[in-house]
């Protein structure tokens, strides 16, 4: 499966109204799509931009529960470390998965530079909630790895959601020198709330 001639044509004609770098995630999606064993790559709408997602199915396929993954810093929904695991083991413990593509930059951009991507987070994940309630799944978490994270509490805290939990691994205290503080935003969240972070992890996170 192949990226569409009208899909490629849309994100380089759209990339003056977003501030994602949309050449990478283009070139994420080609190959993640081309290489794709476990799941199914769905395309998704975010206020005229569309981007990937991957949906694996739980066992049972009845199942009302339901995760929605965020990547970390400048990568992608199918991240050999932590995504990629978790998108796929949760199925088999009844819960199925969407994996979403979040806004990136490129390579070399500091976390601060993701600040004004933070506007496009809620899109992003008001298509993936909206996906997941067309299957009838209805009882559902957000997960987010380090910036993917900060991106789901940013989210989480601007207002009422129809989520049912918040699981943040590895998430930084804050983002220096812009105006996320994740420690004092966390306040707005009413949900329960698992926080997870390793005693190696950076100085930021600990």
């Amino acid at each position: 499966m192949r990226l569409s001639p009208l899909l490629l044509a849309a994100a380089l004609l759209s990339t003056s109204a977003f501030a994602s770098d949309l050449g990478k995630e283009r070139r994420w999606a080609e190959q993640i799509v081309d290489a794709l064993i476990d799941g199914e790559a769905v395309w998704l709408d975010a206020g005229g931009q569309e981007f990937l997602g991957i949906y694996t199915a739980a066992d049972p396929a009845d199942s009302r529960y339901g995760a929605i993954i965020l990547h970390g810093i400048g990568i992608h929904p199918d991240w050999p470390q932590v995504i990629y695991p978790l998108r796929t083991r949760l199925p088999a413990r009844g819960w199925h998965t969407l994996s979403l593509q979040m806004p990136v930059l490129p390579n070399d951009a500091p976390a601060r530079d993701y600040l004004p991507l933070l506007d496009e987070v809620a899109p992003r994940i008001d298509a993936g909630l909206a996906y997941l309630k067309g299957r009838g799944i209805d009882r559902v978490v957000i997960i987010g790895h380090s910036l993917g994270a900060t991106m789901a509490e940013h989210y989480l805290s601007s207002g009422p959601r129809a989520v049912r939990g918040f699981v943040a691994l590895g998430m930084s205290g804050e983002i220096r020198h812009g105006a996320v503080e994740n420690a004092n935003r966390l306040s707005r969240i009413e949900l329960p709330i698992l926080d997870l972070h390793g005693s190696a992890d950076t100085p930021q996170v600990l």
